[in-house]
């Protein structure tokens, strides 16, 4: 009699329909395929078997307890909220600051305090970390008690910030020979509202090992969280977003702009374009704030935007790469900057166009 096969347990009709997650700015249904909420099935660069890895199941390279210690370093616009995500999610986190002001709701919080960036990386096995340019960045990794000084075989840094991908490229190398610490830049796009709400999308250039490593930390603090290819890649990839916001930034209030003047209300543009191709996530969260005039918090600084842009033309000098929409946008955003200031909201560029004359922030 012949042995009978074994009988296999029948598929589920639709294993990720529970798990289907909403866009809350444009009303719009993620792909299915796309990412599932939980740890388990985020993102497409991860292997099979690290993708179903529990959190905090691999102990630490360096931290005999089996709990990676976590470090966050500038707290700033997006720091802050970033940093309380992981402490939310029941995270051990160390923080540092330039002005220690910004750290004192952090560690009321349940945040260890750090007394500089050495201190920070002695007491963490992963750093994360989100300032302003390569300037801000140099000096946190090279500077005076700087995380460069302190031991740092088996940990890794996790840079947020936007910066040139070479200079990603120089720090990560001087960085290994320093101290032996790996290193993966990570940055964000989605401004704070995504910090706040933990859907950023983040690109990372690195080693395979090390995104995997960092991936459920990563995943308190964002929706997405993409590796893009070696270090610099990520950085690469920002400013792909950026040629893409900064253009939608300037075309959103062109177009805001014209609805103003030609006397229709413009507070109804993304009900009435939701839908169709010009609707976007862009289209929903900036216009209404365009109009209405919300700057506050801001989603984004000028300079910072300014700066990307800047970038953007640098390196596509370098590639020999065409980029006549993103140079215009560069040049309104440094209109923007002369008029309403390096700190104001990325989204006052919509004010470049009033017919009356702005007054600035110093005014």
């Amino acid at each position: 009699m012949p042995t009978p096969l074994p009988r296999r347990r029948p598929a589920p009709s639709n294993p990720t329909a529970a798990n289907v997650s909403w866009f809350k700015q444009s009303s719009k249904p993620c792909r299915p395929g796309g990412f599932v909420v939980g740890y388990a099935l985020y993102g497409s660069a991860a292997s099979h078997s690290s993708r179903w890895r529990q959190p905090m199941a691999e102990a630490s390279k360096t931290n005999p307890q089996g709990v990676e210690r976590l470090g966050y370093l500038g707290l700033g616009l997006m720091g802050t909220p970033m940093s309380r995500r992981l402490l939310n999610a029941g995270h051990q986190v160390t923080v540092w600051n330039r002005s220690e002001g910004k750290m004192a709701a952090l560690v009321e919080a349940g945040a260890r305090r750090a007394a500089s960036p050495r201190d920070l990386m002695e007491s963490s096995d992963i750093v994360f970390m989100c300032v302003t340019d390569a300037a801000a960045v140099e000096e946190v990794i090279f500077g005076p008690t700087s995380i460069s000084t302190a031991p740092g075989a088996g940990k890794l840094v996790v840079d947020f910030s936007s910066i040139h991908p070479d200079a990603a490229r120089d720090l990560a190398t001087r960085l290994l020979a320093a101290n032996g610490a790996d290193w993966i830049d990570a940055p964000v796009s989605g401004g704070t509202k995504g910090a706040e709400e933990g859907t950023l999308a983040i690109m990372a250039g690195g080693k395979a090992d090390d995104i995997d490593r960092v991936r459920p930390y990563v995943l308190a603090m964002a929706r997405r969280f993409t590796h893009m290819g070696p270090t610099g890649a990520g950085q690469t990839t920002k400013l792909c977003n950026q040629v893409i916001v900064g253009c939608a930034m300037a075309v959103l209030a062109e177009a805001t702009r014209l609805a103003v003047n030609a006397g229709i209300d413009a507070n109804r543009l993304p009900e009435a374009l939701a839908g169709g191709f010009a609707d976007s996530i862009p289209l929903q969260l900036f216009v209404p704030r365009m109009v209405q005039g919300i700057h506050s918090p801001p989603l984004g600084h000028i300079a910072t935007m300014l700066k990307d842009l800047d970038t953007v033309a640098d390196v596509a000098q370098t590639t020999s790469t065409p980029v006549p929409m993103a140079s215009l946008a560069g040049q309104l955003f440094r209109l923007a900057k002369a008029a309403r200031g390096a700190d104001a909201d990325a989204l006052e560029i919509y004010k470049l166009s009033a017919g009356g004359a702005q007054p600035s922030p110093a005014s």
